[in-house]
Formats: structure tokens, C-alpha cells, sequence
């Protein structure tokens, strides 16, 4: 039995890039799980795919603080995410096609907008005069 833990497993690809966190590549590779299981057929994810499924777990795992933790883990835009899949690439611990890019990533949503804003007070409309 391999008792390989995945700190282990990943201590390579940290040593190389230590702007991100254990929980970081684990959150990647959960919302890529997430991602393809939102799919009516599993099948591999482009960039745009990935980062959508993304904003989706991580809204659903950790709501309101979604963008505080992922800050944690130094992941505050969308290319982090892009980096951390390039990483996990590199170490052959994810695959990818010909057509995948780390530029997929750059692109995406603007973190405040995408984790802060579904929280914020919807904003009152005032009352018409006839009703006041």
C-alpha cells in the first residue's frame, strides 16, 4: 500500500512555486472534479470551463469567505488558478491538450465581482410618490 501523503505529493511542485498552499492545489483539483462532474458527459475542461466550475465550488464550499480563503491560499485572480493547473501539468499530475493554455486563464472574472458581489444587499428601489 502507498502511503504517499499529499503533502508529499506536492512538495515538488511547491518547492518550484510556493506562491500557493497545499489546500490551494487540493481546492484546484476538487473544483476540476466538480467541474467535470457538472458535465452531462465526462469529458476534459477548457480554461473557461474550469474557471466558471471554479467560481461555482467555491461559492457552494465556502460562500460569503470564498474570496478571503482563496486569498489565503494565494489565489486572488484568475491566472493563479490557470498557474496552479500548469503546475500540477509540469509534475504530470494533470494532463492537458495541445490546445490549453496558461492564456485561458487571463480572461476570466474579476474576483471581487465573482465572490463578493452575489453576497452584497441587493439595492432598494424608492417608492413611487403615489405610494409614499
Amino acid at each position: 500500500m502507498n502511503n504517499t501523503s499529499i503533502e508529499d505529493l506536492l512538495a515538488p511542485v511547491i518547492k518550484k512555486d510556493h506562491r500557493y498552499t497545499v489546500d490551494a492545489y487540493c481546492f484546484v483539483r476538487e473544483g476540476l472534479d466538480y467541474t467535470v462532474r457538472q458535465l452531462e458527459k465526462p469529458r476534459h475542461v477548457s480554461g473557461q470551463e474550469l474557471l466558471e466550475g471554479m467560481r461555482d465550488y467555491a461559492l457552494k464550499e465556502y460562500g460569503p469567505v470564498s474570496k478571503r480563503v482563496l486569498s489565503e491560499w494565494g489565489i486572488n485572480e484568475c491566472v493563479d488558478f490557470g498557474n496552479i493547473v500548469f503546475n500540477l501539468v509540469r509534475e504530470g499530475l494533470l494532463g492537458k491538450t495541445e490546445e490549453d493554455s496558461i492564456e485561458d486563464f487571463m480572461e476570466g472574472y474579476d474576483f471581487h465581482e465573482a465572490f463578493i458581489q452575489p453576497f452584497r444587499p441587493k439595492k432598494k428601489t424608492a417608492l413611487p410618490a403615489s405610494v409614499k
